[in-house]
């Protein structure tokens, strides 16, 4: 019941904070935090899960590092920090260290019996942990197309479904005006049910399934090495056979924020989607690890500006 209650204080903050106009994205921007911890292993985050209740979090890095903690909110629920536990690595399937080249974790994805699903590029793989704590891993098996992806471009995004599906995608398709081939596990074996088109520069990097059974999208977008990155997410209806209903909830300017690269999506006691993203700073000075989060309008279209002044 307690946990309820802060999940209703939550929403109704946000609820509270936000005035909607007619031509208004269908994902709001809601806060952001920094995050920083005194250890040279902090950096690179890739993959984001976030728990039911907004509160606890697992996150990746592209080194084979992964950490669990908190996210500290206000009052109103707004982000205001991170409460995080030590960075630990995560083993290989011997249970000792990444052989070289092994350790590029990108995609996260945690189960409701809590097992840890990761996604890794160079070795294009899926790596499987009983919990957070990656003390041994077990590899799936590998779907023939993934010896063909690009060098540095594979399995950014990860998502698991609601059955125990795993969905992955590779980062680029090969060719500009060619969708992207999405990927399922389940039952112990490989298919490619479908494709996602492929929109404008933007690159897929994160992905989640969200409470509401959709499949929800995070991509990026350089500008160049100076300007730095937009990013944007695409919700599309889960079906057998197809990924429908496209919409876009929002795209971001360049450098609104970081390089965001892992997606976490829940639900408050409001029935209200959150869109919960975590930066990559890719180990430099000039950029920096970010959480970011949006909330997604339950009825887009609708003009609340004088129901919350």
């Amino acid at each position: 019941m307690r946990r309820r209650s802060g999940l209703a204080i939550i929403a109704a903050g946000l609820w509270a904070s936000f005035s909607y106009a007619q031509d208004a994205p269908l994902a709001t921007f809601a806060s952001n935090t920094l995050w920083s911890i005194a250890d040279e292993a902090f950096g690179g985050w890739s993959g984001l899960d976030v728990d039911p209740d907004g509160v606890g979090f697992t996150a990746i890095s592209d080194r084979g590092l992964i950490v669990s903690g908190r996210l500290l909110r206000n009052d109103r629920g707004w982000l205001v920090g991170v409460d995080a536990g030590p960075i630990v690595s995560m083993a290989h399937t011997d249970g000792g260290e990444f052989p070289r080249y092994w350790n590029d974790s990108e995609g996260l994805a945690v189960g409701p019996d809590g097992r840890v699903y990761v996604s890794f590029e160079a070795e294009d793989r899926i790596n499987v942990y009983a919990d957070a704590a990656a003390d041994k891993a077990t590899e799936l098996p590998r779907h023939p197309d993934f010896e063909g992806f690009q060098n540095n471009s594979a399995m950014e995004a990860l998502a698991i479904g609601p059955d125990g599906a795993l969905y992955t995608l590779p980062e680029r398709s090969g060719e500009l005006d060619r969708p992207f081939p999405v990927y399922r596990y389940r039952d112990g074996a490989w298919q490619q049910p479908f494709t996602l088109p492929r929109r404008d520069d933007f690159l897929p990097v994160g992905a989640d399934i969200g409470p509401d059974n959709r499949f929800y999208l995070l991509e990026r977008r350089l500008a160049s090495s100076q300007l730095g990155f937009a990013s944007r997410v695409r919700r599309f209806d889960l079906g057998e056979d197809a990924l429908t209903n496209e919409v876009t909830l929002f795209t971001s300017e360049v450098r609104q924020h970081d390089n965001l690269e892992g997606l976490a999506v829940w639900q408050d006691a409001f029935e209200i989607i959150h869109l919960t993203m975590i930066s990559d700073d890719n180990f430099r000075f000039f950029q920096a690890s970010e959480i970011v989060e949006y909330v997604v309008d339950p009825m887009p279209g609708l003009d609340r500006e004088n129901e919350t002044n």
